[in-house]
């Protein structure tokens, strides 16, 4: 799944060699048999970001964003809620600009997607996610990260 604003739709190609690059290593790699951390993806300048965590219900969860990457967030077991709205307009609460990480109040309105075992979802750096939110009671999620340079 991937969407964004209209007037954003030609800025990016989101069918560019480094997108279906990382989705390729998705498709091929075993991932179950990684462990957790950052994993250089071959021929490439993306990585990978395994993780393995427990869910949280959405009032411990936070928004965040990335100015100079897009987050391909993969399911690989479990599944999550994820939040989504545009950054514009939300007021940054924490600044991690050395990780390319920034953190947000809590935005009036927002959106969410149920990410389940096999789905991925692209965010650009113009919106904010909220990963790890528990679709019902916390569960164990393993996840991939792959970052791609904007």
């Amino acid at each position: 799944m991937l969407s964004c604003n209209v007037k954003l739709a030609g800025k990016y190609s989101y069918l560019a060699p480094k997108f279906m690059a990382g989705l390729k290593w998705l498709s091929e790699t075993d991932i179950a048999s990684l462990p957790d951390g950052k994993h250089p993806i071959p021929d490439t300048e993306l990585f990978a970001d395994v993780q393995t965590y427990t869910s949280k219900p959405a009032k411990e969860c936070r928004f965040e964003s990335h100015h100079e990457h897009f987050d391909i967030q993969y399911v690989a077991e479990g599944r999550e809620y994820f939040g989504v709205c545009p950054v514009n307009g939300l007021k940054v609460t924490e600044a991690h600009p050395e990780r390319d990480t920034y953190f947000y109040d809590e935005p009036e309105t927002s959106g969410c997607v149920l990410l389940n075992q096999g789905d991925f979802i692209i965010v650009i750096p113009e919106e904010a996610h909220m990963p790890k939110c528990a679709v019902k009671d916390p569960e164990r999620v393993r996840k991939v990260v792959i970052k791609v340079k904007a």
